[in-house]
């Protein structure tokens, strides 16, 4: 049987009883009596129902019940209280289970899509209960701040607020991977990607965020999301100071590092000879750098450096007399500009090769 408002009377079994030879005497409920609301709370939560209905069948069976006269009002609201209070701390309980199994869950999938760990297929059946359809091309976006960060952050939680108010439900999945935020959004929607840049970049105080091309299929996330974390790591390396960055506009870096060993070969030809200079090689690699930066404008590379034009000049000059490349020779600055990007892929002079 089940009762008005569609709760099945076996979730108040004897509860009317109990409070009814409680509130007879006075005393106070027993502990097996209390344990039976427990487990009758959370077998309600585990079969789906809600709290706030059960507890309300609760008081509407409490209240039409004809207790003894002698029994006070005081005695049966404090046998009702105890009573509906242990079956809601048992409903409680069972939810907390519930939710820690759930986040598990959730955990282990995120693992193994973003690693690849498991197999595609059923990773694929797994994703759509976390709202995602592999079959079709999805994006990475990750994002990284100064701290590492968890799902139960205020970080993440105020950029996934920010996402559903603005999308709603939009099969993205929002999560965090190592310390850092990471979005996973449809191919198409380049739009949430790029708000999700936006209130990470806010929400972490300035950190940066990449974003992984479109890959279709369960390895084609993974891709996305390494394709996310290498652009980040080149940021890192070559100093970027864009915000937001797009593997995309990338691609040409891990071109140059393909071969590492001939990277390594210019490196060492066009750039060796500047470790003779007084201070070694690294502030003359920073000159070119920051040369080549500014578009080859002399004037805005000094300002940048903190040097007078004549000392920036100078460097320019001395860069030339070692190398015999003249960084402002259209035909030498390629090169030189090249093993300056290779310099700082490969941590030189810092790492010798």
């Amino acid at each position: 049987m089940s009762t008005e408002r569609g709760i099945p009377d076996e979730f108040l079994d004897g509860f009317v009883r109990i409070v009814a030879e409680a509130s007879a005497t006075g005393r106070r409920l027993t502990r097996a009596e209390l344990d039976s609301r427990r487990a009758l709370g959370e077998r309600a939560a585990e079969a789906g129902h809600g709290l706030r209905e059960l507890v309300g069948v609760h008081l509407h069976q409490a209240r039409a019940h004809p207790y003894d006269s002698a029994a006070g009002l005081d005695a049966v609201l404090a046998a009702v209280a105890q009573g509906v209070d242990a079956f809601a701390e048992g409903y409680e309980r069972a939810q907390r289970v519930a939710v820690r199994r759930e986040e598990a869950a959730r955990r282990e999938f995120i693992d193994d899509l973003l690693h690849g760990r498991s197999d595609l297929g059923r990773i694929a059946e797994r994703a759509e209960r976390f709202g995602l359809r592999l079959s079709y091309a999805h994006a990475v976006a990750v994002a990284q701040g100064a701290y590492a960060y968890d799902e139960g952050d205020r970080a993440p939680r105020d950029v996934e607020r920010a996402l559903s108010t603005r999308f709603g439900d939009r099969n993205v999945l929002l999560t965090t991977k190592d310390g850092r935020l990471v979005c996973i959004a449809p191919g198409d929607q380049d739009e949430v990607l790029v708000h999700f840049a936006k209130q990470a970049h806010a929400a972490t105080d300035g950190g940066r965020v990449a974003i992984g091309r479109p890959q279709s299929g369960p390895g084609g996330v993974v891709q996305s999301y390494e394709e996310a974390l290498n652009a980040l790591d080149l940021a890192d390396r070559l100093e970027l100071e864009d915000p937001v960055l797009r593997a995309a506009d990338l691609l040409v870096y891990p071109v140059l590092t393909r071969d590492r060993q001939a990277m390594a070969d210019l490196v060492q030809n066009a750039l060796g000879p500047l470790q003779q200079a007084r201070g070694g090689a690294q502030p003359l690699i920073d000159t070119l750098a920051t040369y080549f930066d500014t578009g080859c404008v002399a004037a805005e590379a000094a300002r940048r450096l903190s040097l007078s034009v004549r000392a920036f000049t100078y460097r320019l000059a001395r860069i030339h007399q070692l190398t015999g490349a003249d960084p402002a020779d259209p035909v030498h600055r390629y090169t030189l500009q090249t093993a300056v990007i290779g310099a700082r892929l490969l941590d030189w002079p810092n790492r010798q090769f």
